[in-house]
């Protein structure tokens, strides 16, 4: 499962990747570009680093989940650079072994799913399937455990133990070899 980054453009964000350098050649080519490229560059700059950052708030937050790193979608600019327009980071929503580590696997996949600042729809849908994920691990923790104290207070009712299924169902079984 992917959690992919569709960030708000025009919102600004931290970036952990330095600026890209542009060559000589570059420059001069984007003192060539008309006042409307030149904001779509900027608008691109802005989308690149908001994407970028997006991306890096799953992995720092998805740590040993995190299946594949970030891998993007560019678009290229008037100025002949590619820029981050979109992303994913792939990340491990497998169930636990047990009970107890698929809740808390589930509540790690949430978090991670929600923790850039402007979640995407498809952020949100990740952390809805980790919130059903514990919701089922949770039940599961609790059907185990209230069958283990009911079956516990049956057995100490007839003073032995292992035999709390057959007094819940009204008989009493005696086995003689």
């Amino acid at each position: 499962m992917a959690v992919s980054a569709v960030g708000a453009s025009g919102v600004q964000a931290f970036s952990p990747f330095p600026e890209r350098q542009r060559p000589a050649a570059g420059l001069a080519a984007e003192a060539q570009l008309s006042e409307a490229e030149l904001r779509a560059v900027a608008d691109l700059q802005q989308r690149d680093r908001v994407v970028r950052a997006h991306e890096a708030a799953h992995v720092a937050a998805a740590g040993g989940l995190v299946t594949r790193g970030a891998s993007f979608s560019y678009q290229t600019g008037p100025d002949g650079q590619r820029y981050a327009v979109g992303g994913e980071v792939g990340i491990d929503v497998s169930p636990g072994r047990t009970p107890e580590e698929t809740l808390a696997k589930a509540e790690r996949i949430r978090a991670a799913a929600l923790a850039p600042a402007d979640p995407s729809p498809q952020d949100r849908q990740v952390a809805a399937r980790a919130d059903r994920m514990a919701s089922e691990a949770r039940l599961e923790i609790a059907t185990r455990t209230e069958s283990r104290s009911t079956g516990g207070r049956v057995a100490e009712a007839y003073g032995r133990g292992g035999d709390g299924a057959a007094a819940m169902a009204g008989g009493r079984i005696d086995v003689f070899a």
